[in-house]
């Protein structure tokens, strides 16, 4: 006969303690659950922790009503296509927009915060953006708006194909395809979406900020933790460096230069 309770061979009393309280409070899911408790309990596995909350009658999170539709297969493409967007953010001394890129296939984020959301400073991002990716970009996404590009109505007139939009021109001269969502289609930009609420969410909406130098550290100390340590279901547990340093090892060409080196951060 087996235990009259069950129990774990690999996990102690107190470790299972803390998985579950871990899975309780995150609601997170298998594979992200695994990723953030291995660094307090390194012996850890999928199998034990499967097993773990087996016992505990919590290896099906709840389901939450509308959470389910169809969802159509995700267009793969080479590293270097980003979806680009801005938002609002504030501090004690007013408001900042935040600037946000994300790599479709790596997820590296880049991110910066500006005092003005003009067509100044989207070219400014981009070129901070082909600045510090180490390889080369060749699609950007963004939405409809006037930092990107000229209205809809305008678009296709005599003067804005001869001028040519200043973010249209830096992407011409660096050979990126500038792709537009369609008008009133938000959803289609909906990745760098997420990731404008991930970052307010670790940021804005959970501290208060005196000044913006402080919002910007904590932007940048943010970025670093999520482009070097946080570990993706969708990039196979690894994080957004070591998918490309992974790239870097598979397609060479695609670089302008080795990013194994890059430590502190791909964003300073």
């Amino acid at each position: 006969m087996g235990p009259k309770t069950p129990h774990s061979t690999v996990l102690s009393s107190k470790e299972e303690a803390i998985i579950v309280a871990f899975r309780k409070h995150t609601l997170l899911p298998l594979d992200d659950c695994l990723y953030a408790l291995q660094a307090t309990i390194p012996h850890l596995t999928r199998s034990s922790l499967h097993r773990c909350l087996k016992r505990h009658a919590i290896s099906r999170l709840p389901e939450i009503a509308g959470d389910k539709v169809a969802k159509k297969p995700f267009k793969r493409y080479p590293i270097g296509y980003f979806h680009l967007d801005i938002a609002e953010v504030r501090t004690e001394e007013g408001k900042l927009y935040l600037f946000v890129a994300i790599d479709r296939t790596s997820k590296f984020v880049f991110a910066q915060l500006h005092e003005a959301a003009n067509v100044k400073s989207a070219v400014g991002f981009l070129q901070a953006l082909i600045e510090a990716v180490p390889y080369t970009i060749h699609i950007v996404l963004t939405d409809n708006g006037i930092q990107f590009g000229d209205m809809p109505s305008r678009r296709t007139g005599p003067t804005a194909r001869y001028r040519l939009h200043m973010f249209d021109r830096i992407c011409r001269e660096h050979g990126i395809e500038h792709r537009l969502t369609k008008p009133n289609h938000p959803w289609t930009n909906g990745q760098v979406e997420r990731m404008n609420r991930t970052l307010k969410e670790a940021t804005v909406r959970r501290y208060h900020y005196e000044t913006h130098q402080q919002l910007r550290e904590h932007l940048e100390a943010f970025l670093n933790a999520y482009n070097f340590a946080k570990r993706l279901k969708t990039l196979r547990g690894l994080t957004p460096y070591e998918h490309i340093c992974k790239a870097w090892a598979d397609q060479p060409r695609r670089f302008r230069y080795d990013p194994t080196h890059l430590t502190s951060g791909l964003n300073t």
